[in-house]
């Protein structure tokens, strides 16, 4: 068999999908070039037909030799089918909560392809343990479908939690302005959620470690949003922050339009040091920590190290460029590291102690107060391939690839998110533990998950070193298993999921979705048929609705062309395509202008003709409240910059520096919010119609709140 044709068996055979069609329906077939890197990347000898027959062969021969899979995902309702060499031997199973009984497995009856050993048990949800001698598999029982949301229409407001502004904060939002919020938003918007940003442990550096979408760990959060003044024993530093100089200086992080997170960070750092080194850490602290295990150990480590190092050589700031003896975090000199800056680590362990605290405090106002839902999390698809959990768990990731998208008509050239992809089989053999611990720990004192590219349980967009985005190759996972203990992991924490399936997007992602509860993400812009914009009838029941997100251009932003132009200021398209670009969006504001005529969510005698409404004006947009208040779907979602008629994205994809990412906070404060009188003034100044709380809150009642989905 010549190579190119054994490299394309080999690939489709252990996951590298030979074609894939783009958005624009063309199809696109795997390059040898990209099949050999890949398979190189995952631990195929490619040098020739033979090695590469070889390899495949002892991969093979080495999975047939198990007793027993090193995982097995099934659903309660399902047999629990073990391998037909299982049949007849001892097992041994534990359940996660401690029960144990010697059983056997019997060869069911069936044709010899698809013969099996049933276990004939019922073992209650969770994670369990079966032994065969010393061979032990890790059986994880699941739901049929994650957690549903309540019956009814559940209105939420979408923020990022840095940007919230206060009288009182440091700086940038933190636990005590989102739970001020929440008082607010309770009576002022019937508000069941607010949805957040990856609360994800951060580096706090701009303009490259800001993005709680690259984060340092996803097991953990960031401390920038600790409340300091709640912490136990601030009241024995509070002398030193309240002197001129230090409220001048939080006087002036309070007025900048961008959070400065170094300095912000700085001086609330300097707050906690001084309170941690007055403070003996509490036993339930203590108890906490030593529950986390190694995930916060080893997190907590390599916070203690990369300051340590810094400081010894400021010119060092990521752990690839570390000393070779710190770079492998169960090396002798970590551990003689580790021994003599105990106090160190503690720190960073106590900080997440802190964190985990001040959060539950605020979901459980947020129940108290009557939001159905509460807190609503994002779990980042990525992790910084400088960070904590790369240092950390490397062997979890496959080097000499990245992940990425391949091209669109955002992304003409395709996207690489420069991060490496999840080792597939590493993690089976860890019975997906890291991957529970990401979905347990993000979801943690909340009612709802958003899993940012949801399309990474099925597949991802891998991109070979030295190859461009486009000339990579989808790769895919063990979606059943994934999928399954998202599942679980809901259930058990009693959260609603939801998967943000934008992009290309296969039939079956979103068919396998909906089979088990899982809302699917509709933004506004993207729901067409034919060019036209879907009726608000067509949206589907169980997704969560919304205008934009974060990477793409607000309401108001869309209708002038905020967006467009900020690309051009940004260098990421020149003038032929900020021409081009415009041309399209006038098109699509008349579509939309037409959609909200055909919804009859506009008076018959108002303007027909989108360019004739150069802005966005205060009618059209309660009319796009509207629209997306009245379709079917579970969950409404009104991002902040969309209530209050902001023309700035959050993020513009392709830049750093270029644009201020990850930054700008609210136009409004929350005293501001809290006054209506004071709203409505300032909404009429700057040409919105009327009181935008009093509008949001008219189109909750509207939806129809109490309506049985």
């Amino acid at each position: 068999m010549p190579l190119d044709d054994a490299l394309r068996a080999a690939a489709e055979q252990f996951g590298v999908q030979q074609e894939f069609w783009d958005i624009f329906g063309h199809s696109h077939v795997t390059e040898p070039a990209t099949n050999r890197a890949i398979l190189a990347a995952i631990g195929f000898d490619c040098a020739d037909e033979a090695a590469l027959a070889a390899s495949v062969r002892q991969r093979q021969d080495a999975e047939s030799a198990r007793l027993l899979p090193p995982v097995l995902v099934v659903s309660a309702s399902e047999q629990i089918k073990l391998p037909p060499q299982a049949a007849g031997i001892a097992l041994s199973v534990t359940t996660e909560q401690g029960d144990h009984w010697d059983t056997r497995a019997f060869l069911s009856h069936g044709s010899s392809a698809d013969a099996s050993a049933v276990l004939a048990l019922k073992l209650p949800l969770g994670y369990h343990e079966v032994r065969a001698g010393d061979c032990v598999m890790r059986l994880i029982v699941t739901p049929d479908r994650a957690c549903l949301p309540a019956p009814g229409k559940h209105a939420g407001l979408g923020l990022m939690l840095y940007g919230l502004r206060s009288g009182r904060n440091w700086g940038c939002g933190d636990f005590r302005d989102l739970a001020a919020l929440i008082r607010w938003a309770v009576p002022a918007l019937h508000a069941d959620f607010i949805a957040l940003n990856p609360l994800h442990a951060i580096h706090n550096r701009r303009p490259f470690n800001t993005s709680p979408y690259l984060p340092n760990s996803v097991y953990y959060r960031n401390p920038l949003y600790l409340d300091v003044e709640a912490v136990p024993g601030y009241h024995r530093v509070r002398s030193q922050f309240e002197d001129a100089g230090a409220l001048a200086e939080i006087a002036r992080l309070r007025a900048t339009p961008a959070v400065e997170y170094e300095p912000v960070w700085a001086l609330k750092r300097r707050a906690l040091e001084q309170i941690f080194a007055n403070t003996e850490p509490a036993a339930e602290c203590l108890a906490w920590i030593a529950k986390e295990g190694d995930l916060l150990r080893l997190y907590a480590t390599y916070c203690a190290l990369d300051e340590h190092l810094h400081a010894a050589d400021p010119d060092l700031w990521i752990w690839p460029d570390w000393p070779a003896e710190y770079r492998d975090p169960h090396s002798p000199a970590v551990a003689a590291f580790a021994a003599s800056h105990q106090r160190e680590i503690l720190f960073h362990s106590w900080l997440q102690w802190l964190v985990d605290g001040q959060l539950a405090a605020v979901q459980q106002l947020a129940r108290q107060l009557g939001m159905t839902i509460g807190l609503y999390h994002d779990l980042a698809l990525a992790t910084d391939r400088c960070g904590s959990d790369l240092w950390a768990w490397r062997e979890f990731f496959v080097p000499g690839a990245r992940v990425g998208a391949p091209p669109d008509d955002f992304s003409p050239d395709g996207q690489d998110w420069s991060f490496p992809p999840p080792n597939v089989d590493r993690h089976r053999e860890d019975g997906y533990r890291l991957y529970a611990e990401s979905i347990r720990k993000s979801a943690r004192h909340g009612g709802a998950l958003r899993i940012d590219h949801v399309m990474r349980l099925f597949r991802l967009y891998w991109i070979p070193e030295g190859s461009t985005a486009a000339r990579g190759a989808y790769v895919r996972e063990r979606n059943q298993d994934l999928v399954r203990i998202l599942a679980l992991e809901s259930v058990r924490g009693n959260f609603v999921v939801v998967g943000e399936d934008l992009g290309t997007v296969e039939p079956v992602v979103r068919d396998t979705l909906a089979r088990m509860g899982i809302l699917s993400y509709r933004l506004l812009y993207f729901e067409r048929e034919g060019g036209s914009f879907k009726s608000p009838a067509q949206y589907p029941e169980l997704a969560l609705v919304s205008t934009t997100t974060h990477d793409l251009a607000t309401l108001a932003g869309f209708w002038t062309g905020a967006d467009v132009e900020a690309r051009l200021r940004a260098g990421t398209i020149d003038a032929a395509g900020r021409d081009a670009q415009l041309a399209s969006r006038t098109a699509d504001k008349q579509q939309l202008l037409d959609a909200l005529f055909a919804a009859g969510l506009l008076p018959p005698d108002f303007e027909r003709d989108a360019s004739r409404l150069p802005e966005l004006t205060g009618q059209v947009h309660h009319a796009i409240m509207g629209f997306l208040a009245t379709t079917p779907s579970a969950l409404w979602l009104v991002n902040q910059e969309d209530m209050t008629m902001e023309p700035e994205q959050q993020n513009l994809p392709g830049t750093t520096w270029q644009y201020p990412n990850w930054g700008r906070k609210m136009s409004w404060s929350l005293e501001e919010l809290a006054a209506p009188g004071a709203v409505a003034a300032e909404v009429t100044t700057t040409g919105v119609t009327n009181d935008c709380a009093v509008m949001v809150r008219h189109w909750v009642e509207r939806s129809g709140r109490a309506r049985e989905i």
